[in-house]
């Protein structure tokens, strides 16, 4: 007698959403793990370990300091340039001496867009720049 809690009201219809939680867990799961692979990298060219570094006769040309702040505006030593003459800039100056090539000081705001950064490392690669640093300025 104890069974009978819906007795003569017709049939039970209520759904067992287990299942649909399971399901659920399950593809975010597989979300969690394959979200990560997701991602496009970007090919560097990290300098390799040498026993006897090269003698270093030339004395390095002055660094070049480019500059993106929150608006998306890129400078060039503290002057304000273009995103597309960067890449012939940089060019410029990889062809006057490519054994001695000036270090690329990258300093970008907070709160700038990563797709201007990626766009001048694109360009810095494209140019056959090595010799890129980034700087944090407080």
């Amino acid at each position: 007698m104890a069974f009978a809690s819906n007795s003569g009201s017709g049939p039970m219809a209520d759904m067992n959403v287990t299942p649909l939680v399971d399901v659920m867990l399950v593809l975010l799961i597989i979300f969690m793990v394959t979200a990560p692979t997701l991602s496009y990298p970007i090919d560097v060219n990290l300098p390799q370990k040498s026993l006897n570094p090269p003698p270093q006769t030339k004395t390095p040309p002055p660094p070049i300091r480019l500059r993106i702040d929150a608006s998306g505006q890129v400078y060039w030593n503290d002057a304000p340039q273009p995103l597309s003459a960067i890449q012939n800039m940089m060019e410029v100056e990889v062809n006057r001496d490519p054994t001695n090539q000036p270090m690329l000081e990258v300093d970008t705001s907070p709160d700038a867009d990563y797709g201007i950064l990626a766009k001048v490392l694109a360009h810095a690669k494209n140019a056959n720049m090595e010799k890129i640093g980034f700087v944090q300025n407080n």
